[in-house]
């Protein structure tokens, strides 16, 4: 049997997949970065660590794509007809609890990042980039339906501007993002800043 075929026939099941990350997920809640190791990981899961390795590689792009599955649902995927509905309903996908335990887990995250290149890279190959794809769609079809104007200078910052909003919310407020906040910050901020009409 090929190195290829012995891959595909041990990948895990889809929720098998997903139970594993949310096993990493609590942990990593528990214990940080840092102590997080793949011998813990494997024994949580009842799995061995070839598998973990084969898998993903290593603890940084378990981490980033456990995070990514923590995520509900793909960002291009939500199409309302309008810019306001699609940056609404992305804003009210998750629930205020799911919120704050995501931004208490992306700022424990943060920290390490800025010290741990693999983890960086992790961060941007399946988490930063694939999201800031996503936006560039969702920004995109604003364009396309004349929404807003394609010169506007704004457009290369909205994700820079929801995600500052988070963390911003953090620092300053030293409080969550919730679902009110990113509502009215989208309506203050976001859409004047792209030229669309919030009513």
């Amino acid at each position: 049997m090929t190195e290829t075929a012995t891959a595909r026939s041990s990948r895990l099941t889809p929720e098998r997949e997903a139970d594993l990350y949310r096993a990493v997920l609590d942990r990593l809640r528990q214990v940080g970065y840092e102590a997080l190791t793949m011998d813990a990981v494997a024994a949580l899961t009842r799995s061995s660590k070839a598998t973990l390795y084969r898998q993903w590689g290593g603890k940084a792009e378990l981490v980033a794509k456990a995070m990514r599955f923590s995520r509900p649902g793909g960002i291009a995927d939500v199409d309302t007809g309008s810019l306001r509905g699609d940056l609404h309903a992305l804003a009210q996908r998750e629930d205020d609890s799911a919120m704050e335990q995501h931004s208490a887990l992306m700022r424990g995250l943060f920290m390490v990042v800025h010290t741990n290149p693999e983890l960086l890279r992790a961060f941007r190959e399946f988490l930063v980039d694939p999201e800031t794809a996503d936006f560039r769609q969702v920004v995109q079809r604003a364009i396309d339906r004349g929404e807003v104007r394609a010169d506007n200078p704004a457009i290369e910052y909205v994700l820079h501007m929801m995600v500052g909003s988070c963390v911003t919310r953090m620092l300053l407020d030293e409080l969550p993002p919730t679902r009110e906040f990113l509502l009215s910050y989208i309506d203050a901020v976001v859409l004047p800043a792209l030229g669309v009409p919030t009513r």
